[in-house]
């Protein structure tokens, strides 16, 4: 089985960000890869209320054109191609199948909402969790305070990220497009994107 990451996100668009970050995770955990999985757009505009929304073709073709020169770097549509959103859950076990070892990537924001999720603690337990710590977030103080998470601490990482790529967001990049501030867009998207947005 292939020991990877799993990213799973809207990228609307995928940024600077998305991939440094990716990168590092994959590197700090000696993963063989990161697999990118993109939520469905009606998930996205519907349920997480997001705005200027790009089709599932399209951040699945950027997707895959950032992929082509990032060896590292693993798409999968396998969200996209169901009729609704599938929990997280059922997509790692999806990936378990194909013959991947999977632990799901994420960000420290997402961490008090844990508890929520469908399939917990299941899912910590069986794949674990590899969490980028943004900004002035402490990750252990969350965990600690969390008797959901302090009970399942030990499969949990912590990677405390670069502060480099904070103010680079999905949102201000989508904000950048309408405002046509190119000079911006250059700076938190990838070049080779960069014409296709």
């Amino acid at each position: 089985m292939r020991n990877v990451l799993s990213f799973f996100g809207a990228f609307n668009p995928p940024t600077c960000a998305h991939l440094e970050l990716a990168d590092f995770a994959c590197r700090e955990t000696g993963r063989e890869g990161v697999i990118f999985v993109p939520s469905r757009s009606d998930y996205i505009r519907n349920d997480q209320q997001k705005d200027g929304v790009l089709s599932s073709e399209k951040r699945l073709a950027l997707l895959r054109k950032l992929a082509e020169t990032r060896p590292w770097m693993h798409v999968t549509n396998r969200e996209l191609l169901q009729p609704a959103q599938p929990r997280t859950y059922v997509t790692l076990c999806s990936l378990r199948e194909e013959g991947y070892s999977p632990t799901l990537l994420l960000g420290s924001d997402k961490l008090p909402e844990l508890s929520t999720w469908k399939y917990m603690p299941d899912l910590i337990l069986e794949f674990g969790i590899v969490c980028l710590a943004r900004g002035t977030d402490s990750c252990g103080r969350i965990i600690e305070e969390d008797p959901f998470l302090k009970d399942l601490k030990d499969c949990i990482t912590v990677l405390k990220t670069p502060d480099d790529w904070k103010n680079i967001s999905s949102s201000a990049v989508r904000k950048a497009l309408r405002e046509g501030r190119r000079d911006d867009l250059a700076r938190m998207v990838p070049e080779e994107i960069l014409n296709m947005l």
